[in-house]
């Protein structure tokens, strides 16, 4: 910890932390989680992420934050997107596909309507 001697010290450090709990709060965002773990990219989850980069910046959506993590754990469903609305709980679809993570962008994302042919039990 750096050794606060200053009040300039002490605001600045404020401020460090301040933008580092704002990048954290994930109140009033989007989140999306792609599983690239090594069955996942296998599956084609490369492609996917891909597919859900192109859609964010194509429609330039905003408050969205994208994540890839490693394996979600669906053994026999990868490629598997998560997708939480603000206030909502998360949905889990899987097996998806390039075409099937658009469909999911414009449905669930854009208009707020889970697709639930893609959806499964998490």
């Amino acid at each position: 910890m750096p050794t606060i001697k200053t009040i300039d010290d002490l605001e600045r450090l404020r401020e460090k932390a301040k933008k580092v709990k704002e990048m954290r709060d994930q109140t009033g965002k989007t989140q999306i989680v792609v599983g690239m773990g090594t069955v996942g990219i296998a599956a084609g989850a490369r492609e996917t992420l891909k597919a859900i980069l192109t859609n964010i910046e194509e429609k330039h959506l905003s408050d969205i934050i994208l994540r890839q993590t490693a394996n979600i754990g669906l053994v026999g469903q990868d490629p598997v997107v998560q997708v939480t609305l603000p206030g909502a709980e998360t949905v889990t679809y899987g097996k998806i596909t390039p075409a099937m993570a658009t469909r999911i962008m414009e449905e669930h994302v854009v208009q707020g309507n889970i697709v639930q042919e893609f959806q499964i039990d998490a």
